[in-house]
C-alpha cells in the first residue's frame, strides 16, 4: 500500500496523545501525579493537542473533508466510523477530567478524586477504544494479508502506551518531578510494543499466502497460472495506491531503523533516567527517549503501509499475498 504522510502522522501523534491522555487519566486519581494546575494543564493540553492535530491530519487525507461528517452515521458496520464516533466522544469525558483535575482537586494532594476520578477512568476506556477502532479499520481488511490478523491492534495498542509512556516521563523530568516508578512504566512499555512489533513481523514472514493467482482466477483447476501480458501499459491508480513496492534492501534497512529508534534507544535513555534521579540530567534523558521513539514510530508505521500487499496485485503478476 502507498503510505500517505498524513495518515502516518495521525495514527502516530493520535496514538501518541491518546496514550498520555489513557495514563492521566488512570493515574491521577491515584495521587501519581503532581498536583500543580500548571503540569495538569499542560500534561492534558500536549495530549489532546497531538490528538486533535492527528484526527486533523486525517481528515486532509479525505477527497472531500467536508463531508467527513457523514462517515459517523456507519457505526453499525465501519469501523472507520466507529472510530470518529469514539474519537468525538473521548472530548466529553476528557473535558469533565480536565475541569475535575485541573480546577477542583489540583493542589489538594488527593491528585483526583469523585468526579476526576471517575472522569478519569472514563477517559482513559474511551481512549483505548478509539486505538482499538484504529487498528481495526486495518485489521477488518481481510484483502490484506499483513493487516487482517490479530497482532495489528496489539501493536497500535502497544505503541500507543509505549508513546504516552514517554511523553509522561519526560513531562514529569521537566517539571522537576522525576519518578523511578514512570521510568520503569516507559520502559515495560518499550518493551511490551517490542515484542508486539516483533511478533506483528514474524507474523508477516511466516503465516501462509491467503491467495494466489490461482485462487483469485479460480483457474487453479488447470494448473498454474501465469500473467500473458500486462492490463495496462503504464501504472494505474491501482498500482499507484495497491501495488506500492519498497525493496527488500531498503525493507531492512528500516526495520533496522526502528528497532534501533523506536525500541532500543528510548528502552536505554529511560534506563539512565532512571538510573539519573531527579534532576536535569533525568529530563533530558527522558526528552531525547520521545525524540528517539517519534522517529522510529514513523519509521515503522511507514513500513506497516509500504510492507502490506494487496490481493487485486495478483491481476497484475504478483505471485501471491
Amino acid at each position: 500500500m502507498h503510505p500517505a504522510f498524513s495518515i502516518i502522522f495521525f495514527t502516530s501523534a493520535a496514538g501518541a496523545g491518546y496514550g498520555l491522555l489513557a495514563l492521566l487519566g488512570l493515574l491521577a486519581p491515584f495521587g501519581l501525579l503532581p498536583s500543580s494546575p500548571l503540569f495538569g494543564l499542560a500534561a492534558l493540553a500536549l495530549a489532546l493537542g497531538l490528538v486533535v492535530a492527528g484526527l486533523l491530519s486525517s481528515l486532509a487525507h479525505l477527497g472531500r473533508p467536508e463531508r467527513a461528517w457523514r462517515a459517523l452515521s456507519q457505526w453499525r458496520s465501519s469501523w472507520l466510523s466507529r472510530e470518529g464516533v469514539a474519537a468525538v466522544a473521548t472530548f466529553l469525558p476528557a473535558g469533565v477530567f480536565a475541569i475535575a483535575w485541573i480546577v477542583l482537586t489540583a493542589g489538594s494532594g488527593g491528585g483526583g478524586s469523585g468526579v476526576a476520578g471517575v472522569a478519569g477512568w472514563i477517559t482513559a476506556a474511551m481512549a483505548a477504544v478509539t486505538v482499538y477502532c484504529t487498528a481495526m479499520i486495518y485489521a477488518s481488511l481481510k484483502p490484506i494479508r499483513q493487516w487482517a490478523n490479530p497482532w495489528v491492534p496489539r501493536t497500535y495498542l502497544a505503541l500507543s502506551l509505549m508513546t504516552g509512556a514517554l511523553l509522561l516521563n519526560a513531562l514529569l523530568g521537566v517539571a522537576g518531578q522525576a519518578a523511578g516508578w514512570s521510568s520503569l512504566l516507559a520502559l515495560a512499555s518499550v518493551g511490551l510494543a517490542w515484542v508486539a512489533k516483533e511478533g506483528h513481523w514474524r507474523h508477516c514472514a511466516t503465516a501462509r499466502p491467503v491467495s494466489t493467482a490461482e485462487t483469485a482466477t479460480g483457474l487453479g483447476h488447470i494448473g498454474r497460472v501465469r500473467l500473458l501480458d500486462a492490463p495496462h501499459s503504464e501504472d494505474n491508480y491501482l498500482l499507484k495506491e495497491m501495488g506500492f513496492r519498497v525493496g527488500r534492501r531498503h525493507a531492512v534497512r528500516l526495520r533496522l531503523i526502528t528497532r534501533l529508534a523506536a525500541f532500543a534507544l528510548p528502552a536505554a535513555l529511560s534506563f539512565g533516567a532512571l538510573v539519573a534521579g531527579p534532576g536535569a540530567l533525568s529530563g533530558t534523558l527522558a526528552l531525547l527517549a520521545v525524540a528517539a521513539a517519534a522517529l522510529g514510530v514513523i519509521a515503522e508505521r511507514w513500513l506497516f503501509f509500504a510492507e502490506a500487499k494487496h490481493t487485486v496485485t495478483l491481476f497484475y503478476g504478483a505471485g501471491e499475498v
